[in-house]
């Protein structure tokens, strides 16, 4: 990293959500390295002290799926000041349809596509206000494709490429971009904790879940790195993507290009 792109950020306040571990603190760190002060918001209260310690940022350790948490008021407070949203946040859950808990699939929709809406509706004004904004939403390549097997979690990353989509227009005359990045497979503990369900939904043993469902779309036979998407999410902060809204970037190792 040069000089410059140390400090590109100087002076910039960014949230991510889910950020105490995985995709969010690979994006937390680099958005850090880059001179912005990061809120690093998470449930688990450890990781995102930790996390925030460790990038001279603050914590918000919020559950967000707990309606009292995403009021008005508290969802202001909170944005305060903030010019780069990464919503992140994410759950999966894997089973047939016919299987599938309704409360989880709701559960999943809150999460992943109201949350992410509740938070770019609290954020905006404030970026409209100072003419700048950057609101990053860490998709899928299940934003763009969808698999078996995971009915709540291909809704919801379909549904936050519209409401992506949306913001880009509104915002542009504002000053404020909104740009989906799309990983596959990306080496995180959602990822390792799909291994087993995928094996017995499918009849195979674990260890062949990687190479026969999870990358068999890849023209790229390995995991994405979490340090890899945040190189693109650090990358949609800059100055440098002032012009790139309403995009949806996939880092899928060739999967989407079938």
């Amino acid at each position: 990293m040069t000089g410059g792109e140390e400090q590109a950020l100087k002076g910039r306040r960014a949230m991510v959500t889910g950020g105490a571990g995985g995709i969010g603190l690979a994006a937390a760190k680099a958005l850090a390295a880059r001179g912005a002060h990061v809120v690093v918001a998470d449930l688990d209260r450890e990781g995102a002290e930790t996390a925030a310690a460790e990038l001279g940022g603050s914590a918000w350790v919020v559950d967000l799926l707990d309606p009292e948490a995403v009021t008005d008021a508290r969802l202001s407070e909170a944005l305060d000041g903030v010019d780069i949203l990464v919503n992140n946040a994410g759950i999966q859950r894997v089973s047939p349809i016919e299987e599938f808990d309704p409360q989880d699939f709701r559960r999943i929709i809150t999460l992943m596509l109201e949350v992410p809406f509740l938070l770019v509706r609290a954020a905006l004004p404030k970026m409209y206000a100072n003419e700048f904004g950057r609101i990053i939403n860490i998709s899928s390549v299940h934003g763009l494709r969808a698999s078996a097997f995971k009915s709540a979690y291909v809704t919801a990353k379909h549904g936050l490429e519209g409401l992506s989509k949306v913001t880009a227009l509104e915002g542009g005359p504002h000053g404020v971009t909104s740009n989906c990045v799309n990983p596959g497979y990306v080496r995180t503990p959602l990822v390792e904790k799909q291994i087993a369900d995928q094996a017995r939904l499918h009849g195979i043993p674990e260890g062949e879940v990687l190479a026969k469902i999870m990358l068999t779309e890849s023209a790229i036979k390995r995991l994405v790195e979490p340090e890899e998407v945040a190189s693109l999410v650090a990358w949609l902060a800059s100055d440098d993507a002032a012009m790139v809204t309403g995009a949806s970037y996939t880092m899928d190792g060739g999967w989407s290009a079938r």
